[in-house]
């Protein structure tokens, strides 16, 4: 039956259907987790404001057992994304950005809103005011009319400890003593906040550009205080516009002891991300609040900020088990020199895959002297191929030239893919219009020195990184991307030479279970990573020195962050002179990263060397 036609046995308008293709004004995500009745309640809604505006509405279930998948069949004008698991808010956000098309802007949306008439239009209007602002927030109502105390002012030891100890008696203090606003004036008027509650969050498409992928870390809570800490981070305005309203029923997540412990917990975890320095005061401000309001009720809380071992035991994502039949067929080439020490770690995840036959796994050994051979060979459905040539140019080459089904994975042989990290990356290279693609990365900074600490802090400010092929140790590329590269040419960063034959929308960055990838542990280990990294655009002829430099500077909020900017703008600078004085001389070879490669632990996933 056509939407069409559904729409008049609704007795609406045709005009209220969606676009799930094209371009629009706003495309909507709502992310659902057994939510079948709240967007059932809010889906009339939203086809009211598409009558004044174009919307694609986009639903991310994580799932869900009460049939909300079934029920959205019914809706064939909204794009409906099973996430494979449940990947909590962030995870699932991420997965719906993936079919947000051409959009002007995205609006997130808890499934438990019921939207005012016009609110939409009205958002999108306060984002086109002004150019400076690059998120919008709504007034927001509980259920019986009154005000929903929405706004937020960044977290701070001294909020947190006020909060802690008066916070019950004495509710409207001022604001550097509270990080609620709970002034009913400041509902009253359109102006910016630090940030609000993510029940409703209009984004500007080149601010979620800027801003990149939501932080999966926070499975649920502080993702949202995280997101638009970035995008002020960037430069942008985060507004709120009282004309815009809706009324939010909350409590949709659940409640329970664990979900209250989550909370607490994201709040540590949100300083130890933007304000490292302080997070331990932070957290002691925090335990003091749970202890004095003492109860049965926040045991759990109490439990979980003793110990950041706990935090792996609340709420946190999960994924549906891969099927070996129906996982999407590849293909990995391997290149791998002297690996004995690291080999198995790698090939073991995907074992059972290239012996069923849905992974072609080549391992080209170049240049071994070690077992590295020998114990590839193990695996059954493994092919390896050797060549005396010492060379990662040459072992891509040769793989290539034995390696049959598309799309083609590159590999580096220290790097650990789980299965469901590939699955994503497949399915978006086999049936959409992106020719290359690597999925999601996390950096492991267990053990690392504070100076190399600083570099990398710095470096996940900029967002230039979470939209480049390199970075993550494994890239993937269609029959057409490859035509792209041909023959490998002889220089030190493929990773880099790939990314560079691509415009933006033909990549691909699915989310997906996280690859980690260790970084250096020594000062003196991330120099000679970085001299290497810095000779591959040299020889590329590729110098984004000055684009670097103002998306650096953008990323200083502070003296933290103007120190970890300092440190980074060292070792770049001392990279290029590394590079140049270095020259060609081993280009083709492995300069490894040894303080990370023989200190990791058995379960621990290595690469950035």
């Amino acid at each position: 039956m056509s939407e069409s036609r559904r729409a008049d046995e609704r007795g609406l308008d045709r005009g209220d259907a969606f676009s799930p293709e094209g371009p629009v004004e706003v495309a909507v995500v709502i992310v659902s987790y057994n939510s079948a009745d709240d967007i059932r309640q809010l889906l009339p809604d939203l086809r009211r404001e598409a009558r004044a505006m174009p919307l694609r509405v986009i639903v991310a279930d994580n799932s869900s057992t009460d049939g909300t998948v079934a029920m959205m069949s019914e809706h064939t004008d909204v794009v409906t994304v099973r996430t494979g698991g449940n990947l909590g808010y962030s995870g699932a956000i991420n997965a719906a950005m993936r079919h947000v098309g051409e959009a002007e802007a995205i609006l997130i949306l808890n499934p438990d809103l019921r939207l005012d008439a016009g609110s939409i239009p009205r958002m999108l209007r306060r984002l086109r005011s002004d150019p400076r602002i690059g998120a919008v927030v709504p007034l927001l109502r509980d259920q019986d009319g009154s005000v929903y105390f929405s706004l937020r002012r960044e977290p701070t030891v001294l909020r947190a400890a006020a909060d802690a100890v008066i916070g019950r008696y004495w509710q409207r203090r001022p604001a550097p003593l509270s990080e609620y606003v709970r002034d009913p004036r400041e509902y009253a008027w359109s102006h910016p906040v630090d940030w609000a509650t993510g029940a409703a969050l209009l984004l500007s498409a080149p601010a979620a550009a800027v801003v990149g992928e939501w932080d999966e870390r926070f499975f649920l809570y502080s993702e949202e205080s995280d997101i638009q800490r970035r995008l002020r981070d960037a430069g942008w305005l985060v507004w709120f516009d009282p004309a815009a309203g809706a009324t939010h029923r909350r409590g949709g997540s659940g409640a329970s002891p664990d979900l209250d412990a989550l909370l607490a917990v994201n709040r540590v975890r949100y300083m130890k991300k933007h304000r490292p320095l302080v997070a331990g005061v932070f957290r002691v401000a925090v335990i003091a609040g749970e202890q004095l309001r003492r109860s049965p009720a926040n045991a759990r809380s109490r439990w979980a900020l003793w110990s950041s071992r706990r935090w792996a035991a609340l709420p946190h994502a999960r994924r549906d088990p891969l099927q070996v039949d129906a996982f999407p067929r590849a293909s990995i080439v391997i290149p791998a020199h002297q690996e004995a020490a690291v080999i198995d770690r790698t090939l073991a995840p995907l074992a059972h895959l290239a012996a069923a036959g849905r992974l072609e796994v080549v391992v080209v050994c170049n240049g071994c002297t070690d077992d590295t051979a020998d114990r590839a060979r193990a695996y059954a459905g493994v092919r390896v191929l050797e060549t005396e040539e010492a060379s990662k140019t040459a072992a891509l080459n040769l793989g290539d030239a034995h390696a049959s089904v598309w799309p083609r994975f590159y590999l580096d042989a220290d790097i650990v893919v789980p299965p469901a990290a590939l699955a994503p990356v497949i399915t978006a290279l086999s049936g959409g219009t992106a020719l290359a693609g690597r999925p999601s990365f996390r950096l492991d900074l267990r053990g690392a020195s504070p100076i190399v600490r600083a570099y990398y802090r710095a470096r996940e400010r900029m967002s230039s990184t979470s939209a480049a092929l390199w970075g993550a140790g494994v890239y993937g590329v269609t029959r057409a991307g490859h035509a792209r590269i041909g023959h490998f040419p002889s220089f030190t960063a493929d990773d880099l030479y790939v990314d560079g034959l691509f415009a933006p929308e033909e990549k691909t960055f699915p989310v997906t279970e996280p690859v980690t990838v260790s970084v250096p542990r020594r000062t003196s280990a991330l120099r000679r990573v970085l001299i290497r990294m810095r000779r591959g655009p040299a020889e590329q002829g590729v110098d984004t020195g000055a684009s670097t430099a103002r998306e650096l500077a953008r990323s200083v909020r502070g003296p933290l962050s103007a120190t970890d900017a300092a440190i980074y703008a060292a070792f770049a600078m001392d990279a290029r002179r590394g590079a140049r004085g270095a020259g060609r001389r081993g280009a083709d070879g492995w300069e490894r990263d040894d303080s990370s490669r023989g200190s990791a632990a058995p379960d621990s996933l290595v690469g950035a060397g």
